[in-house]
């Protein structure tokens, strides 16, 4: 898509008026890329069919830079929704997609951001189905926030929920920890380092469809630990369940150059965020073979077992260190990494 198509190099005030000006912006850049039987009705919403029960999750993206190794805010978003949906357990299908722009943004990066958006959707296997558009004053935004939701059909097998969780369940996490928020950090005004740190942002939602097909309800819980990171969520269901969690140091997934990463800035990776990884709480029977599964596949090559849920230390969270002793790992008290999602 080339700017001079607008006639304008930036985003201004004119393309959220509702006018002729929006209408370009529209037609030009979002209904051309995302076109599909339902957008391209230009209506109010969409009306779709879905057999059963379905899932539903929204989520908004404020992240800054808007461009970060790895990824950027569009690809982000969709990804971020498919694998919220996914968590439920249900088969993403439809994504609704709500831009809030900031008068001054180029032209060429709304599009680069729409591109990726429509590149994530596909390979995604979800289609966008209705959005919004809105145009805010300088300095009244930060560049673009974008809000998605999205909607899926509860895989016939699964039966997600916390309190199915038992004593001896395993926890099972996909892949290495804080590579998104790391990224981010690493490209942050004053926190440059030479690295080559890479948002792990993906979409896992054939990953999870694949466990249920074969796993069913065994699988008690899927989770992804974004904001907070792995030891909030993990606290949050210790919680929730008034059962204990234990966890291995030792075998928590961690590539070398994000350990060293934290450890320049100060930051304890399991509080840092993620945007590929998820946890499963499954049955200890079949955690040998849910491990084995999800080891052949793309997204879970480097899946661990970090520890299981146990009677002792009720609503807590307890570490087994490197060094052979154990502390109490607590949730995340205010904010550590800002704008990371």
């Amino acid at each position: 898509m080339e700017k001079e198509n607008l006639g304008f190099d930036t985003i201004n005030l004119g393309h959220g008026s509702g006018g002729i000006m929006t209408r370009d912006l529209l037609d030009s850049i979002i209904f051309k890329t995302f076109s599909n039987p339902f957008l391209d009705a230009k209506h109010d919403g969409s009306i779709v069919k879905i057999d059963g029960k379905i899932a539903i999750s929204t989520d908004s993206f404020v992240i800054s830079p808007i461009f970060f190794r790895g990824g950027n805010i569009g690809e982000l978003a969709v990804h971020g929704t498919v694998n919220d949906v996914a968590m439920c357990g249900a088969i993403p299908k439809y994504l609704s997609l709500a831009f809030i722009i900031e008068e001054g943004l180029k032209i060429v990066d709304f599009v680069k951001i729409v591109n990726s958006i429509k590149d994530a959707a596909d390979i995604s296997g979800v289609q966008i189905i209705t959005g919004d558009t809105k145009v805010v004053e300088r300095g009244k935004g930060d560049q673009i926030f974008i809000n998605t939701t999205g909607f899926g059909e509860v895989h016939p097998k699964a039966n997600i929920d916390v309190n199915r969780i038992k004593v001896g369940d395993k926890i099972i996490i996909n892949g290495n920890l804080a590579q998104h928020g790391m990224a981010i950090m690493s490209q942050r005004e004053g926190l440059e380092f030479e690295t080559s740190i890479v948002s792990d942002s993906t979409n896992l939602n054939f990953l999870i469809s694949d466990l249920l097909d074969e796993f069913g309800e065994q699988i008690h819980l899927f989770r992804d630990p974004t904001r907070g990171g792995l030891a909030s969520v993990l606290s949050e269901i210790a919680t929730d369940i008034h059962l204990g969690v234990e966890i291995f140091e030792d075998r928590i997934p961690l590539e070398k150059q994000v350990a060293a990463a934290c450890e320049i800035l100060g930051l304890d990776p399991l509080y840092v965020a993620n945007e590929g990884v998820f946890l499963a709480i499954v049955d200890s029977v079949i955690a040998d073979k849910v491990l084995e599964k999800m080891k052949a596949h793309d997204k879970g090559k480097n899946t661990v077992c970090v520890g299981e849920i146990t009677a002792e230390h009720a609503n807590k969270v307890l570490m087994h260190s490197l060094i052979g002793g154990k502390r109490i790992v607590s949730p995340l008290i205010g904010e550590q990494l800002p704008r990371i999602c």
